[in-house]
């Protein structure tokens, strides 16, 4: 058993993170509000989790970025967004999530990645 709750949520709490902060104390009965933070402590590891497989997704694409701009390849690839878009879209269907939010989140995160791409290129320029 740990004895820490943020513990729990993988956060450090030296970080001023409270994972039972709500503006609903008083209005649910304890019981409710205790599952209430139990399903948050799950979503706090998910987010955790998003952040660090993030970054580690990002560690790739600098790596492309850095072998696009040593072989004057452009920062993006339209064919193969395209083809990514179509990849997540089914992905998304079969685990039940909304087609259309995988597309946005993923055209924010190419974005983001064409960015760095275009930053890097021109580092090297």
């Amino acid at each position: 058993m740990i004895d820490d709750p943020a513990a729990e949520t993988g956060q450090n709490p030296a970080s001023g993170y409270d994972p039972h902060a709500s503006s609903l104390q008083g209005e649910a009965d304890p019981a409710v509000m205790e599952e209430l933070y139990a399903i948050r402590g799950s979503i706090d590891n998910f987010d955790a989790t998003l952040v660090y497989l993030l970054a580690e997704r990002f560690k790739c694409t600098q790596r492309v970025g850095r072998l696009k701009a040593e072989h004057s390849l452009p920062p993006s690839d339209p064919g193969r967004e395209a083809a990514q878009i179509k990849r997540l879209r089914t992905l998304a269907e079969d685990a039940e999530l909304d087609p259309a939010f995988a597309e946005k989140f993923l055209n924010f995160i190419v974005s983001e990645v064409i960015q760095h791409h275009r930053a890097i290129a021109a580092d090297r320029a």
